[in-house]
Order: C-alpha cells, then sequence, then structure tokens
C-alpha cells in the first residue's frame, strides 16, 4: 500500500465514522457512560485483532479522547496469534493508515491450541490471559474489547441453546485473574450493520480470523454463531423487534419466575428454596 493509498483509505474511514456518527460515536459514548466504562485516569489497552469491529473500537476511542475530559491514555496493543506475514503486515498497514499506532507482540497461540477438542475457546482463554498480562506490563489498569450489540444478542442464544444456561457478555467485568484488571466493551451498543457500514463505505479492507483452522473449514463455535444469526433472522421476518427483546432480556431477569439460578458467589438456588 503506497502513502497516498493510506492517506485516502484514512480520509475515507474518518468520513465515513463522521457520515454515520448518530450510529457510531453516540452509542459507543452511551455504552461508556451508562455503564460507567471509563473512569478518570484509566490506561486503557484498546485491543486491536485486525478485523473490522477493533479497529473501529480504535477509531472511535480516538475521537472520544479528543473531547473527553477524564485524561484517559490509551494503548492500542495487537496480538499476533500467529498470523502469516502477509496477514501481519496487511493489519500494521491498515493502522499505519488509519492513523493508530499499534503496539505489536507475538504470542505463537494458534500452534499452542491446534490439538485441544475445542480450539476456539482454548485459543479465546489463552489470548484473554495474554492480553491482560501484556496490558499489565504496560501499566494499563483496563482492557478494551470490540465485541458488538449482535455479538451479545447472539452469545445469549447460543449460551441458552447449545450451553443449557442463561448467561450474556457483560459491558464490563473485573479479571478474576489479573488483580485491578478490568475488561470493557464499549461498543457493546453499536449495530454490526453499520460497523460494515462505516468499512464498505470507506472502501477498508479488514483481516478475519487468520486462524488456519477457520480457514481450512468450520468450527463448531463459527457453525454455532451462523446457525443463530440465521434463526435471528427468521423470526425478525415475523417479529422485527427480536433482537432488542433479547437484548432487554438480560436486564429483565424475574428470579421469582425461573427454576433455578447460581448467584455471584457461585451458590446454586432453586425455585423451592
Amino acid at each position: 500500500m503506497t502513502d497516498e493509498q493510506k492517506r485516502e483509505l484514512g480520509k475515507a474511514a474518518d468520513d465515513g465514522m463522521r457520515a454515520l456518527r448518530k450510529k457510531l460515536l453516540s452509542p459507543f459514548r452511551k455504552a461508556i457512560d451508562d455503564y460507567g466504562l471509563v473512569a478518570r485516569g484509566d490506561k486503557i489497552a484498546v485491543c486491536v485483532s485486525g478485523g473490522k469491529d477493533s479497529f473501529l473500537m480504535a477509531k472511535l476511542f480516538k475521537e472520544y479522547k479528543k473531547h473527553s475530559d477524564t485524561g484517559v491514555k490509551l494503548v492500542f496493543l495487537c496480538m499476533n496469534p500467529g498470523y502469516s506475514d502477509e496477514c501481519a503486515e496487511g493489519i500494521a498497514q491498515t493502522a499505519d493508515a488509519l492513523g493508530i499506532s499499534l503496539t505489536m507482540f507475538e504470542a505463537g497461540v494458534f500452534d499452542k491450541v491446534a490439538a485441544e477438542k475445542n480450539p476456539c475457546y482454548a485459543c479465546a482463554r489463552m489470548r484473554r490471559g495474554l492480553l491482560y498480562e501484556k496490558a499489565r506490563a504496560l501499566g494499563c489498569n483496563k482492557i478494551a474489547l470490540g465485541h458488538h450489540y449482535d455479538d451479545v444478542i447472539e452469545t445469549t442464544l447460543i449460551s441458552m441453546l447449545y450451553g443449557g444456561q442463561v448467561e450474556t457478555m457483560l459491558p464490563k467485568r473485573k479479571s478474576a485473574h489479573y488483580d485491578g484488571m478490568e475488561l470493557i466493551r464499549p461498543t457493546y451498543l453499536v449495530r454490526e450493520r453499520d460497523i460494515a457500514a462505516w468499512r464498505d463505505g470507506a472502501g477498508l479492507s479488514f483481516a478475519r480470523c487468520a486462524c488456519p483452522l477457520t480457514e481450512n473449514g468450520e468450527t463448531e463455535e463459527r457453525s454455532k454463531r451462523a446457525a443463530v444469526k440465521r434463526l435471528i433472522a427468521e423470526l425478525k421476518t415475523d417479529n422485527p423487534y427480536v433482537e432488542q427483546n433479547i437484548f432487554k432480556s438480560m436486564s429483565n431477569v424475574k428470579l421469582a419466575s425461573v427454576l433455578g439460578y447460581t448467584d455471584t458467589d457461585g451458590v446454586k438456588h432453586d425455585f423451592r428454596d
């Protein structure tokens, strides 16, 4: 990619973000305010995987910082879990075009999880831990991941349909293994279709998972998510509010009307208690 091409892409990305301000920056700010994701003096590791979601999050964080009085500090952190040289170079060039200065580090996760029974699950856990470790070493107290609204509702249904439990992604949670560290999801209220509109409108091209396992075939995790996407699309033909209702249900759980639940201490409760 030439310097001129990078400048053109960078301008198109900025213009596209401004054009979609109400659909991108507004829900980004709303999530930060409503869920208390950013506090004064935070140093946040904005985790960039190379895909559209995390790159947009990085752009939104840069815009947020310009107009914030919280004194927040940002580190744009990119783990290389075993990308090909071509993929890694593509991520670096895209970051350069978007004006994002990446701190990149090698991890070799793909090779380590290749023999696992559920490699996607093992990969996610290992990557999360390594991101926490690197972020803490850089003086950060939070890591930010680019999960969006559609990830939340799909994960909720996957948990119910395939896991037999009611569970969802939270907008923030304290780390169970890294004291003083917290995970936040500031694009929690941003719709995937609006991220795609930003990408397509600016003519941007981003890396996918780039894992050799997913490149060579459909994994169980991706198959489940694809099935849930199809189910939601089908349900929307009769009820356009299906997605909003799934999302709202996670903050409207009536404990008196469920058979049982597990509290924050891990204690199980039964409706007969």
